[in-house]
């Protein structure tokens, strides 16, 4: 059979459009699809904890903006030869809607929005982190599409009947190249990393949910089992990634963070899963209790 005919994912040979002289990127859309699904979900899971809609809405005010900007700002400076290295445009450090967020800077700066308007909306901050939890990591599946259309972060060439179809991208037009023949360039076939990580979180998103349920996790535990859940998954994939990437004793830096976030997660998982969770709302018995107190 020749490559051709052999099945494979085919990436699409372009990462954008134009509305007017307004250009637009898939990735952006992908991401603000994520945000939106997944404040969605917290939105449900917070009002089930007595909370309201309302206060989702505030406090993600304060938690998407400083996100998206640790976000980018672990990026750049984890890979600043992107932007920084001779014959580069360092504007370009700023074109967030290109591509480029790192989720570790991502969810460090955003739970400093969220502390924060938590704190403003009255909603305790563990309750909030738990409620968001099984959002963050849908929103993170969505997101992973952005690279789809960005045709990025692919791994090994493989051959394997679900390899992916990379075209060689122009970020200038955010068009694929055009052959010789006018056809899209195509760089080759590779492993579909993008697509193992989106599954892997929706796969983990599905075990928080299951083991707050089933278990009753204490305060701030359903938040804290996201970290070994994610990196356990993000740290395989990161092995199997063949993009450009700083090093550090021959691994990635994404690896080295997945494997000690996985540690400091269990370990924190296992110090607060003997917590009792507490409602966002104090039960009558509860506002009894600290008036009891207070008297």
């Amino acid at each position: 059979m020749s490559p051709m005919m052999e099945p494979f994912l085919p990436s699409p040979a372009s990462a954008g459009f134009t509305v007017g002289p307004f250009a637009v990127r898939f990735y952006a859309l992908c991401i603000l699809a994520g945000i939106g699904v997944g404040l969605w979900i917290t939105a449900r899971r917070l009002r089930a904890r007595g909370g309201q809609s309302g206060q989702v809405a505030a406090i993600a005010g304060w938690a998407v903006p400083f996100g998206i900007v640790g976000g980018r700002v672990y990026h750049v400076i984890t890979d600043p030869q992107l932007y920084f290295a001779s014959g580069r445009d360092p504007w370009g450090a700023v074109r967030i809607w290109e591509g480029g967020l790192g989720i570790w800077g991502a969810v460090a700066l955003g739970a400093v929005g969220t502390w924060i308007g938590a704190r403003r909306a009255g909603v305790p901050f563990a309750a909030f982190a738990d409620a968001a939890a099984p959002g963050l990591l849908v929103a993170q599946a969505i997101g992973r599409w952005g690279n789809w259309f960005n045709n990025e972060l692919y791994g090994a060439p493989t051959d394997l009947p679900w390899k992916l179809q990379i075209h060689q991208m122009d970020p200038a037009t955010a068009m694929a190249v055009a052959g010789p023949d006018g056809a899209p360039l195509v760089l080759g076939y590779f492993q579909p990393t993008f697509l193992y990580e989106s599954l892997w979180n929706l796969a983990a998103a599905a075990l928080l949910l299951w083991a707050d349920r089933r278990f009753r996790l204490g305060a701030g535990a359903v938040f804290a089992l996201y970290l070994p859940a994610y990196t356990a998954g993000r740290f395989v994939i990161e092995l199997m990634r063949s993009d450009p990437a700083n090093m550090i004793l021959d691994f990635r830096v994404n690896t080295w963070t997945s494997a000690l976030l996985f540690v400091a997660g269990s370990i924190l998982v296992l110090h607060l899963a003997r917590r009792r969770p507490p409602s966002v709302v104090p039960s009558r018995f509860e506002q009894a209790q600290a008036l009891k107190e207070a008297t």
